[in-house]
């Protein structure tokens, strides 16, 4: 069964189409900005957790998404997500159950995904690009659990701001280091070997397995030029 190809990226993607077009696109654009900056306007400190959509609540990245989201729910920090389920579930519900503030930026899909139930502010985007600058614009830490293209593309967007100096930089911290054993000889062995990366872009980058490790590195005071 074919998809109706109606999303908002596609129709935005697909190629040149006149002025006009284009100029209706950018308000619809703008209108998504504007809903975004209004209902994330009053949000305090705020730790953004990237992961799968794929992991249900019996696997262990699942729970280790939720006891750290619970954890710096408790020391005080709201927790944003992508809205979806999996991993992101399991954040906003560890939020929600420490009593923190939980926020879901959920993206509308040709095949659904649906919000899930444990977010306190809920925002469909059309774009994924307004979606991410909401991720990133609110917080002032990233946690990178398990995930795939979109996990990585995410994280990997703010490796880059902070490379380029276009943010401060935040913490960054990966958790479920045995997924991610494969990527680090590639980073040191392959892009720093060709020089693609400095040794220096990778020192951002704090790997741990353990919530309360994750508080106290969010904790430590960072300056930003």
């Amino acid at each position: 069964m074919s998809l109706v190809r109606n999303d908002h990226d596609y129709q935005l993607l697909r190629g040149r189409e006149n002025y006009f077009t284009d100029l209706m696109r950018t308000i619809r654009i703008w209108k998504e900005f504007r809903r975004g900056f209004t209902q994330l306007n009053k949000v305090g400190k705020c730790v953004t957790i990237f992961g799968s959509a794929r992991f249900d609540e019996n696997n262990p990245y699942y729970k280790l998404a939720y006891q750290t989201a619970y954890e710096l729910g408790k020391a005080g920090y709201a927790i944003m997500t992508g809205g979806g389920p999996g991993i992101m579930e399991a954040a906003n519900k560890g939020a929600q159950d420490a009593g923190a503030l939980s926020i879901g930026c959920n993206i509308e899909l040709p095949v659904e995904q649906m919000p899930n139930p444990y977010a306190d502010i809920t925002i469909r985007f059309q774009h994924f690009f307004v979606r991410k600058v909401m991720l990133l614009k609110y917080s002032s830490a990233f946690i990178l659990m398990p995930g795939g293209f979109g996990t990585m593309d995410e994280i990997f967007e703010v490796a880059t701001l902070i490379q380029t100096k276009k943010v401060c930089n935040f913490p960054v911290i990966v958790m479920g280091s045995d997924y991610w054993k494969e990527i680090g000889p590639f980073l040191r062995k392959t892009m720093i070997d060709h020089k693609t990366i400095s040794e220096s872009d990778l020192n951002f980058v704090k790997i741990t397995n353990d919530p309360h490790e994750v508080v106290r590195i969010i904790q430590t005071p960072f300056e930003c030029p």
